[in-house]
């Protein structure tokens, strides 16, 4: 990936309401992170508040175990259903997918990336549309 790209990618995150950003490409991953609006104009955050996230995130992936893992998009932009224009939709409702099988593609910027399924099951259901504009965390798809 050539600097030049990775600087219209910080440009991008730097004026967006992304709060994260990760693109591969030819082997190179780079991951840009935007602090959320309100700390970024209050005081830093003591030290010891950053532990209790994770506690937090595992609460929600008990109560998503529970009734089924939603995956949830890591990135804004827009969504697509298939590989390309006209063609088949990658997954729909009761289908079987296996873990890191493509559930949908996100567009950002020119920048496609896939989203894949972190866990084998059963579609359950799917919260988006094609061409539909998606924001960091939206539920996309729910496997049982």
């Amino acid at each position: 990936m050539d600097l030049q790209k990775i600087k219209t990618l910080l440009d991008f995150v730097g004026r967006s309401h992304v709060s994260e950003l990760t693109v591969s490409e030819a082997g190179t991953t780079v991951v840009i992170r935007n602090p959320p609006r309100e700390a970024a104009t209050s005081a830093p955050a003591p030290v010891a508040a950053e532990p209790q996230a994770p506690v937090a995130a595992a609460a929600a992936g008990e109560d998503e175990a529970a009734e089924g893992r939603i995956v949830r998009s890591a990135m804004s932009g827009v969504l697509h259903c298939a590989q390309s224009p006209g063609a088949a939709p990658l997954v729909a409702a009761g289908d079987r997918v296996e873990a890191g099988q493509a559930l949908c593609i996100i567009e950002a910027m020119k920048v496609f990336t896939t989203v894949s399924a972190p866990v084998a099951g059963v579609i359950k259901r799917i919260f988006f549309e094609d061409g539909q504009e998606v924001g960091f965390g939206d539920p996309l798809a729910e496997i049982g």
